[in-house]
C-alpha cells in the first residue's frame, strides 16, 4: 500500500469517528432533553399542584416556590449555579455540559408548564404517578452522562472526602429537607413527598439498570462438564471453568462461572437442580455486561 492510500485510510477513519462521535452527542442532547421534560412534567402536573415535594435541591426550590411565590424554575437554576462549576472542577467536562443543559431544560419546562392543569387532584395518584414520571426522567439523564440535581453532584464530591456512600449522603439532605417541608407544608404532605421519592428513586434504578438486567451464576459441581454442556445447548450461553479448593475438605473443585439475564435466571436453576441436585449454586446482580460475546436474547 502506497503513501496516498495510507493517507486516505487514517482520513477515511478520522472522518468515520467523527461522524460517530457527533452522532454520539446529539443522542446523549435528546435524551438529557427528553429526560428534563420528564422531571418538569412529573413535578409541574402531579406534585407541585397537590403541594408535594421532591428531594435535594428541586425539594428546596419547591418550599422556597410556597413560601415566595416565584417561579419554581427560577429557584431550580439559581440554587444549581454552584454546583455547576463543582461539577466541571471536580468531575469533567461533559458531565459538567451535560448537567448544564439538563437542567437549564429543566427551569425552562418547569416554567411553561406552570400554567398547565394538574392532571389529577386525588393525593395517592398524584404521589405514585410523579414519582413514575420524575424518576424516569432522572434516570434517562443519569443514564446519559448528565445529572438534574446539585445535591447529587455534591455528594459525588463529599463521597471522595469522608468515608460515607453518596446514597448516605442524598438521604441525609433529603432527611432535612422533608422535616422542613414538614413545617412549611404540612406533615402530611411531607410524608406524601417521602412516598413520591421512594417511588422515584426505584424508578431510577429500573431506567438506569434495565428490566432485563444481567446476573452472574457460581456453579460448584462434581458434574460441571454436564451442566456446562446443559448451559451452552439449552440457553446458549458461554461459560467459564475456574479452578478452585474446598477450604474444609482441601479438595479440587470447578467452579462455572456464566452471564445470563433475569429472565433466563428460573431456567438456569432449573439446569442446575436437574443435572446435580447437591449443586452450590449463588447468582448476584450485576449492573453492567461489556465486551465478550454477551448479548440480550428473548426466552422462547
Amino acid at each position: 500500500m502506497n503513501d496516498e492510500a495510507i493517507k486516505e485510510q487514517i482520513k477515511s477513519e478520522l472522518q468515520q469517528h467523527q461522524k460517530m462521535s457527533t452522532k454520539k452527542i446529539f443522542k446523549r442532547a435528546f435524551f438529557v432533553l427528553l429526560g428534563a421534560i420528564m422531571m418538569a412534567l412529573g413535578i409541574e402536573v402531579f406534585l407541585v399542584p397537590n403541594m408535594i415535594m421532591d428531594g435535594g435541591i428541586v425539594g428546596i426550590s419547591i418550599i422556597l416556590y410556597n413560601l415566595t411565590g416565584i417561579r419554581l424554575g427560577v429557584f431550580i437554576f439559581l440554587l444549581n449555579i454552584p454546583f455547576f462549576f463543582l461539577g466541571y472542577k471536580q468531575i469533567g467536562k461533559t458531565f459538567a455540559v451535560s448537567t448544564v443543559f439538563g437542567i437549564s431544560i429543566l427551569s425552562l419546562a418547569t416554567n411553561y408548564l406552570h400554567t398547565v392543569a394538574a392532571f389529577t387532584s386525588d393525593m395517592l395518584l398524584a404521589t405514585v404517578f410523579g414519582g413514575i414520571v420524575l424518576g424516569a426522567g432522572v434516570g434517562l439523564v443519569i443514564r446519559y452522562g448528565g445529572a438534574l440535581d446539585g445535591s447529587e453532584i455534591l455528594a459525588i464530591l463529599l463521597n471522595k472526602r469522608f468515608p460515607f456512600s453518596v446514597g448516605e449522603f442524598i438521604m441525609l439532605f433529603n432527611v432535612f429537607i422533608f422535616a422542613w417541608g414538614g413545617f412549611v407544608l404540612g406533615w402530611d404532605r411531607a410524608m406524601y413527598s417521602v412516598l413520591a421519592y421512594v417511588i422515584a428513586f426505584k424508578t431510577i434504578d429500573i431506567v438506569i439498570d434495565g428490566f432485563d438486567e444481567s446476573k452472574s451464576a457460581w456453579i460448584i459441581s462434581d458434574k460441571d462438564r454436564e451442566i456446562g454442556d446443559a448451559i451452552l445447548a439449552r440457553l446458549g450461553r458461554g461459560v467459564t471453568y475456574l479452578k478452585g479448593e474446598g477450604g474444609y475438605s482441601g479438595d479440587d473443585k470447578k467452579v462455572i462461572f456464566c452471564i445470563v439475564t433475569r429472565l433466563e435466571e428460573a431456567k438456569l436453576k432449573s439446569i442446575v437442580e436437574e443435572m446435580d441436585p447437591t449443586a452450590f449454586l449463588a447468582v448476584a446482580d450485576i449492573n453492567e455486561v461489556r465486551g465478550g460475546r454477551f448479548k440480550k436474547r428473548d426466552i422462547h
